[in-house]
């Protein structure tokens, strides 16, 4: 069971490493994501930078080893008879590498949109919910940061009030901590009233991320 802890750990981790728009900045536009804007190498910076284009293919990869790696950690636990804990797992070091990626100089994004398609895939419902929470705070705010962390707080609460045992709660949470770390300076800026709003627009607005 350990050695299948590890194993699940260092794949999810690896997977979670490949990032979307760091790839998709080099190969389309020639320039790393992480040297304009907010430095981050997440979704918005990149919409906000380089607008429309190449968006799709930031999701199909990000979106895709979130997956791959949720499938594996299901595959690897539910011999065990932890399906849920599995994905939770696996979700957890998707996050963990996509935000520090051993490929980039441990420099990636903050996770959101991978604990997005986590959530989703460790239960429908919860996701759901959170997605939601998200798109309220977001819309109403236009603050893509503080609508994220709504949704990572929302992601455990979630998770416990539909019947998830303690280590499936604790999982969870480890996933919200983390990118809510990752949201430090966004939280910062929000208290200071300095963050910047989100348009849709896009390549006009130079901080805040995702």
């Amino acid at each position: 069971m350990v050695a299948v802890l590890f194993i699940v750990a260092i794949v999810a981790y690896l997977l979670g490493g490949v990032n979307g728009a760091i790839i998709a900045s080099k190969y389309i536009f020639k320039k790393d994501i992480r040297n304009y804007g907010s430095g981050n190498a997440g979704l918005t910076n990149f919409y906000r930078i380089f607008g429309a284009k190449g968006v799709a293919l930031v999701l199909l990869i990000d979106i895709g080893k979130t997956v791959i790696g949720i499938l594996f950690g299901w595959l690897m636990l539910r011999i065990y008879g932890f399906s849920m804990v599995g994905k939770l797992f696996a979700g957890f070091f998707l996050t963990l590498g996509h935000v520090f990626p051993v490929y980039y100089g441990f420099k990636g994004g903050k996770g959101v949109l991978c604990c997005g398609v986590i959530v989703l895939a460790v239960d429908p419902v919860v996701g759901l919910i959170c997605w939601i929470v998200f798109a309220i705070v977001a819309l109403l705010t236009r603050y893509i940061s503080l609508g994220s962390i709504a949704a990572a707080v929302a992601f455990p609460i979630g998770i416990a009030a539909f019947g998830g045992w303690w280590l499936q709660v604790l999982l969870a949470i480890f996933c919200a901590v983390l990118l809510i770390i990752m949201h430090r300076h966004n939280i910062i800026r929000l208290i200071l009233g300095k963050e910047s709003k989100f348009s849709f627009e896009g390549k006009k607005s130079k901080t805040e991320s995702k």
